[in-house]
């Protein structure tokens, strides 16, 4: 049976399976991590100055432990506009955040030269928005939400799972215990859209609070810069909503939530295009019918943790965590059609203890639930097909960390795990830290990551394509990753230069890939037959100067080539190296503060053309390299910022992100095929207002 698409409402929720119930009554967890300190100094205490609170400066820190961590705190997220997750990397230079499609607004994340998909995702240390809900992940965590992000480079700890091929990022939310009050942001820009955001703390007694999250979302304007007949955005509808709790005794935490996603993007053709579509029956009729992209999302999800203390001395605890989730997507591109009821359920229980004063041991486990219920439909003459993806992969793991003094430390983990498809596999991590000094610290790390691909689920945005879609059966993703940082921090009078050097190497051992290169009518998801591999190298500094001015330079360097058609060829769409400029103004006492962020990205190698009809090739063989610039100027006052920016200045955009666009119902119609921004430049303004706090 087919799937019906747009109804005006989804299946209730009492219709979900009972497992998930029965998980979520039964289940939660906390999982309490000591936190680490840090290789910068800490927030300088508050003061009060003429009614305005002024806090250190330090936006960015990096945990003295043995992984490549920079943790971005909300003071650096507010250098730019920061409306969700997907805007919150413009001043990281380790971060890249692409469009997927020039149609549906999809976005992925790129990390050491590789895609959004080899970036474990992690919510307060919880698998976050997996599988179906991946291409729209980054726009369901509003910007003013987030306390803080955790980027990773490389794999992570065993205790996190086993799928970090490349890195980790994960969202720490504001929380229930934080200061009591109330915080309102509005923004608006000039391409049309519209955001609300609210967040509210009530403590309800010195153990117990709660905390209120809710976003509103409209985008109403059918902008289309380069007169292709096609939106430059979809018109985005999305509200959103948390709740969540916080127990804290002596010797027992519990934090638990929900939390819902409703999300519609319409995309397509705007009014002054529609194309000519044929239909043949017995006689010929020509129906001008516009191509139009429909998709509607929604995102259940559930979760609890619970934690006990049993020797504050020795750190010894126990946390028990648990998850379930919901993601149903109705979906529509021009004649085909996609529908997906996802449903995830995950538990880990672990024991951590300090054996001696060097030696910390961490056990666990775990057991992951998958289970896609899909109905789609490729092709307009052929019926739909109905399918099931399921999968229940339970693990375990032991960690051991040496730490000496904080001047050496290893941390040495493995975890095995047993798929319902793929069997059994090993996770080996091993990362080490030498810090010789006080001005150098090394770091090298070695780990093994995998990953089950759900590919429709995960690149849906590419129905939007005209081509043949064809989908092999796919292997399970296994990658090793190895790495190498050195930081130095030398004194330069009252500051300090931070400088790192970093280089890592990704090697598939299998691997999943799109390809564009070995037909021009085909858009073939296969497993990778031959090599595939990412080289990456960076370059960064940071410099902190009087007065409130701050500096960060950086360049990176990706070298990445994957087999296609049993050709090794560069990954297309993929530039190959970025150069980023950085500063940062907040003099005085903060009452303003001025920030810009300039980036260089590199060129790089275009798909396989094909010849048009008048013999010429249907695009160029590589791409050029492009700039983008970021502004930002934000006024402070006691309970009341109010910022105004605007992005990618340049101007620059993507001549021709749709292929073929007069030709939307045709095989050589291509809005997948994108490297850079698909709008110019843009402005917005927007307020944050508190309530019962300090900015």
């Amino acid at each position: 049976m087919g799937v019906k698409f747009f109804s005006s409402t989804f299946a209730p929720m009492k219709q979900i399976e009972p497992i998930l119930f029965i998980v979520l009554q039964i289940v939660g967890v906390m999982g309490i991590s000591a936190q680490q300190p840090t290789d910068s100094t800490d927030y300088l205490p508050q003061q009060q100055l003429s009614g305005v609170t002024v806090k250190a400066r330090q936006t960015v820190r990096r945990p003295m432990g043995p992984t490549n961590t920079a943790e971005i705190l909300r003071g650096e997220l507010f250098k730019a506009a920061c409306c969700n997750l997907g805007e919150s990397f413009v001043t990281n230079p380790s971060v890249d955040v692409n469009y997927s499609d020039a149609a549906t607004g999809a976005r992925q994340m790129r990390l050491l030269g590789l895609g959004g998909t080899y970036v474990q995702l992690l919510s307060e240390g919880l698998p976050a928005f997996r599988g179906a809900a991946q291409p729209y992940a980054l726009s369901y965590v509003p910007g003013s939400w987030m306390k803080s992000l955790q980027v990773s480079k490389g794999n992570a700890s065993v205790k996190n799972g086993y799928e970090a091929m490349t890195g980790q990022v994960n969202i720490e939310y504001l929380k229930p215990e934080d200061d009591q009050g109330a915080t309102f942001n509005a923004y608006t820009n000039t391409m049309g859209k519209l955001e609300l955001n609210v967040d509210a703390n009530v403590h309800m007694s010195q153990k117990l609070s709660t905390e209120f999250l809710g976003h509103f979302e409209n985008g109403w304007n059918h902008h289309d810069g380069n007169g292709d007949g096609f939106q430059d955005d979809p018109n985005v509808r999305q509200y959103n909503f948390q709740n969540r709790w916080l127990w804290k005794g002596n010797r027992y935490i519990y934090h638990g939530g929900l939390s819902l996603v409703d999300e519609y993007r319409s995309s397509g053709q705007v009014a002054h295009g529609g194309h000519s579509f044929h239909e043949n029956e017995g006689k010929d009729v020509t129906v001008s019918i516009p191509y139009n992209i429909r998709i509607n999302n929604r995102h259940y999800e559930l979760y609890q943790k619970h934690a006990w203390i049993l020797d504050p001395e020795h750190a010894t605890n126990i946390a028990l965590m648990g998850q379930a989730s919901l993601h149903r997507q109705e979906s529509l591109f021009g004649a085909r059609s996609y529908g997906v009821n996802e449903k995830n359920a995950y538990l880990s229980l672990m024991y951590e203890t300090q054996l001696a004063a060097s030696h910390n041991l961490s056990v666990g486990l775990s057991w992951n639930y998958d289970r896609l219920s899909q109905d789609y439909l490729l092709e307009a003459e052929k019926s739909s097909v109905h399918d099931k993806e399921q999968e229940t992969t339970p693990g375990a793991y032991a960690q051991w960390t040496f730490n000496l003094h904080e001047k050496l430390v290893l941390m040495a983990g493995l975890r095995v795990d047993h798929s319902s498809v793929y069997g059994t596999f090993l996770t080996p991590r091993i990362h080490l830290k030498w810090r010789p000094s006080s001005w150098v610290t090394f770091r090298l790390s070695t780990g093994k990551g995998y990953r089950t691909p759900h590919a429709l689920a995960e690149m849906s945005y590419l129905m939007a394509s005209g081509r043949q879609l064809k989908v092999d059966r796919l292997q399970q993703e296994a990658a090793w990753n190895y790495g190498g940082v050195a930081a130095f921090y030398i004194p330069l009078g009252r500051q300090t230069l931070k400088l790192n050097a970093e280089y890592y190497y990704t090697h598939f051992l299998r691997q999943v890939v799109v390809d564009y290169d070995s037909s021009p009518t085909l858009l073939h998801i296969t497993n990778l037959q031959g090599r595939s591999f990412s080289h990456t190298f960076q370059l960064d500094a940071n410099l902190p100067l009087q007065n409130g001015l701050e500096l960060t330079a950086a360049y990176r360097y990706n070298l990445v080539k994957s087999t296609y058609g049993g050709r090794l060829l560069w990954k297309p769409l993929q530039s190959r190296y970025k150069a980023l400029f950085s500063v940062s103004y907040k003099p005085g006492m903060g009452l303003w503060q001025a920030d810009a962020t300039f980036a260089m990205n590199g060129g790089g190698r275009m798909p396989e053309a094909y010849v048009t009809p008048n013999g010429e090739p249907s695009w160029n063989n590589n791409f050029k390299a492009y700039p983008t610039l970021n502004v930002q100027l934000t006024r402070n006052f006691r309970h009341l910022s109010v910022y105004i920016g605007g992005e990618n200045l340049t101007g620059y955009k993507q001549k021709h992100p749709v292929i073929d666009a007069q030709n939307p119902w045709s095989a050589t119609f291509e809005p997948t095929m994108i490297y850079g921004p698909i709008t110019g430049a843009m402005g917005y303004i927007g307020m944050r207002l508190n309530f019962g706090r300090h900015l």
